[in-house]
């Protein structure tokens, strides 16, 4: 009996500290665990196991509220930065794609804020940047252009006629059927000379 006593005042201070009861509150909550405490030492209850948690739903960020113009806030440690890149890899060992999925930022979203953006913009314009960019990627684009080749027009070809076939030699009727073996008995007959008179 002390046992559930002792359960009792243990769960109701857990309770407690993390909710503001009242007198009667804490009365009924004390029953009811009591109650229940009773009922699954005596076997009338049986104790169910917690469901598994549902997954957290990502809640929707204004990210007008992180992503301003002179700063930008880190969605983890909350922050400030005028860019994120640097401080990503080395305070999270995050790269910024796997960041901006891992908090559904749109592209629209930079992580570096729009007023140093457009500082550092301003004075690599002063300094003559875009000309010297613009010059080094006409020499890439020579460098990589494939070389034009000028193919001259080639005179259409003149048709020629393939040489005759080689003429069949007739097969004479006899034993042997082969053309090479007309042609020996032709050359093996005897040719008859014609006497003059």
């Amino acid at each position: 009996m002390s046992n559930l006593t002792e359960l009792t005042a243990q769960i109701i201070t857990a309770r407690a500290t993390k909710k503001e009861m009242s007198t009667e509150e804490f009365q009924q909550e004390m029953n009811m665990i009591y109650s229940f405490l009773k009922g699954v030492e005596a076997g009338d209850v049986q104790p169910t196991t917690q469901a598994p948690a549902e997954e957290a739903k990502p809640q929707k960020i204004n990210f007008k509220q992180y992503f301003k113009k002179d700063e930008v806030v880190c969605l983890i440690c909350n922050k400030s930065f005028k860019t994120l890149k640097r401080h990503l890899l080395i305070a999270h060992d995050l790269k910024p794609g796997a960041y901006r999925k891992q908090f559904s930022i749109p592209a629209k979203y930079t992580l570096v804020a729009t007023a140093y953006s457009e500082q550092r913009k301003k004075d690599a314009l002063d300094r003559g940047q875009g000309e010297i960019l613009a010059k080094a990627r006409a020499v890439r684009a020579a460098k990589n252009a494939k070389p034009v080749v000028v193919v001259a027009p080639v005179a259409p070809a003149v048709k020629t006629k393939a040489p005759a076939a080689k003429a069949k030699v007739p097969v004479t009727a006899g034993k042997n059927k082969s053309p090479l073996f007309a042609d020996r008995k032709k050359a093996a007959a005897p040719v008859k000379a014609t006497k003059k008179k």
